[in-house]
């Protein structure tokens, strides 16, 4: 443990930038299964509204520094990729 106070201090806002990115990635993820499951249903108007909200999600966390811009241009790319190859 730590014996400085800015060093403690650092420890703590660690922890709560981790816990804050953790929860971004977590909401990403879920956007994008949401996606998944509904091209995998067969459903493209559902699939069409959920690739909207998972490419907002997307690019909020990359604003947020959580991903890079690279990745989150990949992840975009991939589930737009999977709604448009819908028949």
């Amino acid at each position: 443990m730590a014996n400085i106070k800015s060093a403690k201090k650092r420890i703590l806002v660690n922890e709560t930038r981790a816990a804050r990115n953790k929860a971004t990635r977590s909401r990403v993820k879920t956007a994008i299964k949401k996606v998944d499951a509904a091209v995998a249903a067969g459903d493209k108007a559902a699939a069409q509204a959920c690739l909207t909200s998972a490419v907002s999600e997307i690019e909020k966390a990359c604003s947020k520094g959580v991903y890079h811009k690279n990745n989150a241009a990949r992840k975009v790319s991939r589930v737009s990729k999977a709604v448009s190859s819908m028949a």
